[in-house]
């Protein structure tokens, strides 16, 4: 079988500046925020003019002291040669005026990661000056897979599968946190990441959106075969079934035939945030849907919501812990936000 991992370019000793321009505190920032959450390589700053001199625990929810700094240069000066573009955008075409951040960044010799559709490196590789310096465009496919053929049922493995009411509502993140969990209780965990932002902090992955559609159920499946001696294979979500922009979760369910899911939601939220005409319906039945289309009523394996990951950040501590109680109570099932109170309710149903 072909072998897909994705190796990152990135070494262990690089140290890494973030660029996130304008958008530290609104969801195009996801990149540079989960980089600074998992990224194992230091991260000597983040780049963003409307926060300069401050650090990155003063105007996010990341509590590292990371100072935020205004250019290319003064990122340069604290040691950094990598470039993360931590700003991620609508579609993901790369704005015109990032073009000079590029080409200087490139100049002074450092290399460049980039999630967004939009190469950089068939327009930018004349700007390299150095044998080590490089651009790493996560988001490309690195094989043309099989068509599907739902052979992940086959394996004798638990497939936990992250689901959403909506786009970066905490899939990743929750996906991260347990497989993070589960390592440290000594069970043979694999990781499936499917989007740029999983890819760029596991080294590894699918990037799923830049697959043609006829080609995403063959491609998770692959990478979920792949990870066939795992006792847990947990597999990143992306969008929602929910959202008319989301082609996502159909390839999700058919390449992994999960046997778990965990729901993941921001909580109260009543509608897409992007498109408040669309509500968000009852969590109860919500789940139910997703369990009925993952099997399609019986056809592949039963796969169980086995609780609802939320995301309480703009709740005060008593507000976010009554929400999760009513969401229990809802639905029946174990809620937490991971992130603010350890996931151990939804994640020991694994163990």
């Amino acid at each position: 079988m072909q072998n897909l991992k994705q190796i990152t370019m990135l070494k262990q000793t690089d140290k890494i500046a973030i660029w996130m321009e304008s958008s530290i505190d609104d969801d195009y920032g996801k990149m540079g925020i989960s980089a600074l959450r998992y990224l194992d390589n230091d991260i000597v700053c983040v780049i963003d003019s409307v926060f300069a001199g401050k650090k990155i625990s003063e105007v996010s929810i990341i509590k590292k002291d990371i100072p935020i700094v205004e250019n290319i240069n003064k990122a340069k000066s604290l040691g950094a040669n990598v470039l993360l573009l931590g700003v991620l955008t609508s579609g993901g075409i790369r704005p015109k005026q990032w073009d000079s951040v590029i080409k200087e960044s490139l100049s002074q010799g450092m290399s460049i990661i980039n999630g967004l559709h939009d190469q950089v490196y068939p327009q930018f590789e004349k700007y390299l000056t150095g044998k080590n310096q490089w651009i790493w465009d996560t988001r490309v496919p690195k094989f043309i897979p099989k068509i599907g053929s739902a052979k992940s049922a086959n394996l004798n493995n638990k497939r936990v599968l992250m689901i959403g009411t909506d786009m970066a509502a905490g899939k990743m993140t929750v996906g991260l946190e347990l497989y993070s969990y589960l390592k440290d209780k000594h069970i043979k965990t694999g990781f499936v990441a499917t989007g740029q932002v999983g890819i760029t902090v596991t080294g590894k992955g699918i990037p799923l959106d830049a697959y043609k559609l006829d080609h995403a159920c063959g491609a998770v499946e692959a990478a979920v075969i792949e990870q066939k001696d795992k006792d847990v294979v947990i597999v990143e979500g992306q969008g929602s079934i929910l959202h008319p922009g989301s082609s996502a979760t159909l390839p999700l369910m058919r390449g992994t035939c999960p046997t778990h899911m965990i729901l993941c939601h921001i909580a109260r939220n009543d509608s897409l945030r992007s498109l408040e005409n669309i509500k968000i319906p009852d969590l109860k039945k919500f789940i139910t849907l997703n369990e009925e289309l993952s099997s399609v009523l019986g056809t592949y394996p039963k796969s169980k919501v086995i609780g609802v990951a939320l995301n309480t950040v703009e709740m005060s501590d008593n507000d976010a812990k009554e929400f999760i109680k009513n969401t229990e109570k809802n639905t029946g099932l174990p809620a937490t936000d991971v992130i603010r109170y350890g996931g151990e309710k939804i994640f020991n149903q694994l163990i």
